[in-house]
């Protein structure tokens, strides 16, 4: 640490730069004593339509006095430093006061959350203290420093906002406890998920639908019809904090579901790709659980692939293309379908979430009349319905399929839960009858068994972030990723739900490059995910003190931006198989 200097120096020097030009402000770069916290200015911008000065604000925990109990396990710890982000935010918007010029000028914020509650870097809770990281847009007339505007900023609005949402006592005690607690329930159920032999687990209760189609937010409760689950798949559960919940637990195997339209089974699904990430209370989905390692598939036109075994799903295509090192810059619905799955596999998931609706039609089902028209060994294409048994019973890897139009896949299905009215129901008996009265007479049409996970070793060279000798590394939102000279498009990547987490993926790629030259995807991934989970999320950035804007994400949606990067090149690929194929 810098040596720290009094307020009074940072007041003097903000008043001597007064009415200067912009870069004057590079002076008050340091670290300050203002009042009880420690004000750290890590970055100032160059120009006040830059991106903001990034700065912290230190309270020892001795005086924050927060009971430890609360961040003893890192359940707990990240919902407490998610509960001091919201409420630190929620004080900012009322004690800032905001534009005071041009550009940036005024603006103090905090990377602010949604309804998940996600590992941050905007605050941090330890032993020693707690510390938050923000923003600000330090003030200036045209490119003149407004020294006074910027001491109301850092020294009155700052600590006054950390006063009222750093310290254990300006908030609400209970609150923050059943915050916390609620977070940590929600953590150790979907731990269990695996003991209980089910891939998800939806509480009774629960609250699915969201206020709109681009809103994360709940319906509200007096709108909505609250989740019941039917008898034959209740399960109950103790939470970690001594409560008992109950709920309907997804069971591993071959699922679907299926209802009529606008009767809840895309929410449904919705939900369960939510479910692996805690939410807040009150969210609705806060016991909506799934496997962490569930991958939400789908059909994705256009996309990059590169070295994909895809054999298991397509064959022989007529151009001689081969599909056991499948590669093109531009993916039909089909093939992308498939290497979407195979690179699934390949980072070890253990469920597959699918909608039909957005899944290519030809990749899902190959019906009697089809197959009678077109001979077998005419069609590429091994269907879906054919291989999502074999991927249970040969790779352990569950299936739960959102099914509107296909009454075929009756004949796979273990478990089928019908929505009605958003209600659920265990059709699986009415829909082996259906299967047994009115059997499809399609053929299977699966050439040998799956094969375990493919391990890839790229090329280092090609991922290469360096525009005209410097790393760029830029995002746009939460789904593109500027990557030196490529753009990675993540718009399909449904997981995603946090610009921030973006942030940390495209920096990712960046800190796993020099990993590749002896390690496959997966086994990089895997080491990065360890030492995110010992050092936690600054060891991603390539700057020292402030890395306050990343969410973490998981090595799934690292590997998903990797496999779209268009500049990747492939060393090698290992296979490990089982049966045939």
């Amino acid at each position: 640490m810098s040596k720290i200097k009094d307020a009074s120096h940072l007041a003097s020097e903000l008043k001597r730069i007064d009415s200067k030009g912009y870069k004057a402000y590079k002076d008050i770069a340091g670290t300050y004593g203002v009042d009880e916290f420690t004000l750290f200015v890590d970055h100032v911008q160059g120009d006040p339509f830059a991106s903001p000065s990034k700065v912290r604000l230190r309270l020892d925990a001795g005086r924050a006095q927060f009971p430890s109990d609360l961040s003893d396990n890192p359940d707990r710890r990240i919902a407490l430093e998610d509960y001091i982000l919201r409420a630190f935010d929620s004080v900012l918007n009322r004690v800032a006061k905001g534009n005071r010029g041009s550009g940036k000028s005024g603006m103090l914020a905090v990377d602010r959350p949604g309804q998940q509650v996600l590992e941050r870097t905007a605050v941090v809770v330890t032993s020693e203290y707690v510390e938050v990281r923000l923003v600000a847009g330090l003030p200036a007339r045209g490119r003149k420093v407004l020294g006074m505007q910027a001491q109301k900023m850092l020294l009155e609005e700052l600590p006054a906002a950390g006063r009222r949402a750093m310290y254990h006592s300006a908030l609400d005690g209970r609150e923050v406890r059943k915050f916390v607690l609620s977070v940590e329930d929600a953590a150790k159920l979907r731990r269990q998920l695996s003991s209980m032999g089910a891939v998800a687990f939806v509480a009774d209760g629960s609250i699915l639908p969201r206020e709109s189609g681009v809103s994360e937010k709940p319906m509200l409760r007096d709108e909505a019809v609250p989740f019941r689950a039917p008898s034959s798949l209740k399960r109950e559960a103790t939470l970690a904090n001594g409560g008992r919940v109950s709920g309907m637990a997804i069971p591993e195997g071959v699922n679907l579901i299926v209802g009529g339209g606008y009767h809840g089974k895309s929410t449904l699904l919705e939900a369960l790709d939510r479910g692996i990430y805690n939410h807040i209370p009150g969210d609705g989905r806060e016991l909506v659980v799934t496997r962490p390692s569930a991958i939400k598939i789908r059909a994705e036109d256009g996309r990059q692939v590169t070295g994909v075994d895809i054999r298991p799903f397509i064959r022989d295509l007529p151009n001689r293309t081969d599909t056991g090192n499948f590669t093109t810059p531009s993916a039909s619905g089909s093939t992308s379908q498939a290497a979407n799955i195979m690179e699934a596999l390949e980072m070890g998931a253990d469920t597959l979430l699918v909608d039909e609706d957005t899944s290519a039609t030809n990749f899902m089902m190959r019906d009697m009349r089809m197959q009678l028209l077109v001979a077998a060994d005419k069609e590429p294409i091994t269907p879906f319905i054919d291989r999502v048994r074999q991927l249970h019973r040969q790779l352990g890897v569950s299936t739960v399929l959102v099914v509107g139009g296909s009454g075929d896949y009756f004949d796979v299905a273990d478990t089928v839960i019908m929505m009605d009215h958003y209600r659920p129901k265990n059709v699986t008996a009415e829909a082996a009858e259906i299967a047994e009265r009115f059997p499809t007479g399609r053929a299977e049409e699966s050439p040998g068994g799956m094969p375990r996970r493919n391990r890839r070793f790229p090329d280092p060279d090609s991922i290469d972030a360096r525009h005209r000798g410097r790393v760029k590394v830029k995002t746009r939102g939460m789904s593109t990723i500027q990557f030196g000279t490529e753009t990675i498009d993540l718009s399909s990547v449904e997981q995603l739900v946090d610009f921030s987490q973006t942030r940390a993926i495209a920096d990712a790629l960046v800190s796993v490059r020099s990993r590749f030259p002896d390690m496959c995807i997966y086994d990089a991934l895997e080491h990065l995910e360890r030492e995110l989970d010992q050092k936690g999320l600054d060891v991603l950035s390539p700057f020292s003190g402030h890395p306050g804007d990343y969410a973490r994400p998981r090595c799934m949606e690292i590997a998903a931006a990797l496999n779209r990067l268009r500049s990747l090149r492939l060393l090698k690929t290992e296979y490990m198989r089982t049966g045939g194929g």
